[in-house]
């Protein structure tokens, strides 16, 4: 029974503090970005900033999907100690990540939003986003070897929340809700083409009739007098 311990306490820790660090990444996203969210227009601002904005939704957006993966290391008997590094190291990845986000980012018209979102919505349906997809749903040696599979499996979910709306809260619990689902769901084309399709669709959309998707266009510009 003794053996049992170890295991059942990191289980514990890790779902515990996984879980709380996300809820309160959550509500410190909401205060952080309230009022920020411009649409397709929306600055950045100073790096420093942008950073810690960037970090704080990175837990919120990506721990709820990491607590099967390390239920599963606590449970094979890993450490407390071993599984939190292996989420503070995958969470360094999606950390980097804000790094060309902001350095290649700008302000940018609707048009450029729905092109981007056309191309992650194809880039669903292509073998490597399936590749990067399954190697996401299994267990990796590192935290950041699993963080960089998970990266190439949501990246076009990302950059496509960052051209709609990268300080907008809708956005970012839709595009959480889908890499969540996609993290816990095995790939199969039942799941993964109607969320490929609703993608394109919605890049469709954007292009010829943007004013129709609510939160795309900063509410300033369309209430100022032509």
């Amino acid at each position: 029974m003794t053996g049992t311990r170890p295991p059942l306490a990191a289980t514990a820790a890790a779902l515990t503090a996984t879980l709380g660090l996300a809820a309160i990444g959550w509500g410190v996203a909401v205060h952080q970005m309230s009022g920020m969210d411009m649409g397709s227009m929306t600055p950045l601002g100073p790096f420093a900033s942008f950073i810690v904005i960037w970090v704080v939704m990175m837990v919120a957006m990506m721990l709820p999907g990491l607590t099967p993966t390390l239920w599963r290391r606590a449970q094979a008997g890993s450490r407390v100690h071993d599984v939190l590094l292996f989420a503070v190291s995958y969470l360094a990845v999606w950390g980097l990540f804000g790094v060309p986000v902001y350095v290649l980012y700008r302000p940018h018209d609707t048009v450029i939003a729905g092109v981007v979102t056309i191309a992650a919505g194809l880039f669903e349906l292509t073998p490597l986003k399936r590749s990067f997809r399954r190697r996401c749903c299994e267990d990796r040696y590192s935290g950041f070897a699993f963080g960089l599979c998970c990266l190439g499996s949501s990246i076009g979910l990302m950059l496509t929340q960052v051209s709609l709306g990268i300080m907008s809260i809708t956005w970012m619990v839709i595009a959480s809700v889908v890499i969540v689902g996609q993290k816990l769901l095995p790939p199969r084309p039942l799941v993964d083409v109607p969320v490929a399709l609703a993608m394109i669709a919605l890049g469709v959309l954007i292009v010829v009739a943007p004013s129709s998707v609510p939160g795309l266009t900063p509410p300033m510009a369309m209430s100022m007098p032509m």
